[in-house]
């Protein structure tokens, strides 16, 4: 049996009357890459901000590499190997490129808030940071403010910023999301690198279905908060009920 690395145990997020998350029990083994995919308000985004503690559950658990993690804020989950990315790029925008991931990097070492130190107390900083730069593709636009890079540059530095932490298990948000069509193919290209090289767990949330059948190990269906079926893409896309719920027949 391949090694869990997260799963959720009937979890559930209630916004008063509205049941967002309903009783979701998933599993995602460990060095796969498992996207949940669903209709506009199936609760993807909602189960999302539970996994990664930026949302605290109404009931059910969240456990991690054995240890339960239901209650851990955002920011812890970051320092015990959990990376997340969201929907909208967020970004220190009047920095550069270098300065956003150094920053990252700092964060996650023992220095997060000593900012008045001679700047060559942070030379470690500055080298991990031009790793990840190269990583992304970005070295070239190191010096670049974050806000002038393209769209699809500011996706690849989401994604620097992310592995600033070396997390086993990054959560991408709609990594394509407002992305040019032929931007898509290359970041993908990338996610699929790090995943490759890192020895990492992606779970994606997405709603560009090309991507998905063409990234995925596994494929979680949401809908109306619920999980519908769970397979392989093959599985997926034969799977009658998701077809009528989801693409419509």
């Amino acid at each position: 049996m391949p090694d869990i690395i997260i799963e959720t145990q009937n979890l559930r997020k209630a916004f008063g009357a509205l049941v967002a998350v309903d009783d979701v029990s998933i599993q995602v083994q460990a060095g796969a890459i498992h996207s949940i995919i669903g209709p506009n308000g199936a609760g993807k985004t909602t189960f999302f901000n539970l996994l990664s503690g930026t949302l605290e559950p109404t009931a059910g658990r969240v456990i991690y590499k054995g240890k339960d993690i239901t209650r851990l804020p955002l920011h812890r989950t970051a320092h015990i190997g959990i990376g997340r990315s969201f929907q909208i790029t967020n970004l220190f925008p009047l920095l550069t490129a270098q300065e956003n991931v150094r920053l990252a990097c700092q964060a996650m070492g023992k220095d997060n808030f000593s900012f008045f130190r001679p700047a060559g107390h942070f030379k470690r900083y500055e080298e991990r940071a031009q790793a990840i730069l190269q990583q992304v593709g970005l070295a070239p636009r190191a010096l670049q403010p974050a806000r002038t890079l393209p769209h699809g540059d500011q996706r690849k530095l989401e994604l620097g910023i992310i592995l600033a932490s070396d997390p086993e298990l990054l959560l991408l948000d709609e990594p394509t999301a407002g992305m040019a069509s032929e931007q898509v193919p290359e970041l993908m290209a990338l996610i699929k690198e790090i995943h490759a090289t890192g020895n990492k767990t992606i779970i994606l949330v997405e709603h560009n279905m090309n991507v998905v059948m063409s990234i995925s190990d596994r494929i979680t269906v949401m809908h109306q908060g619920q999980v519908l079926a769970e397979g392989t893409p093959a599985e997926i896309a034969a799977n009658q009920t998701v077809q009528t719920a989801y693409l419509g027949g």
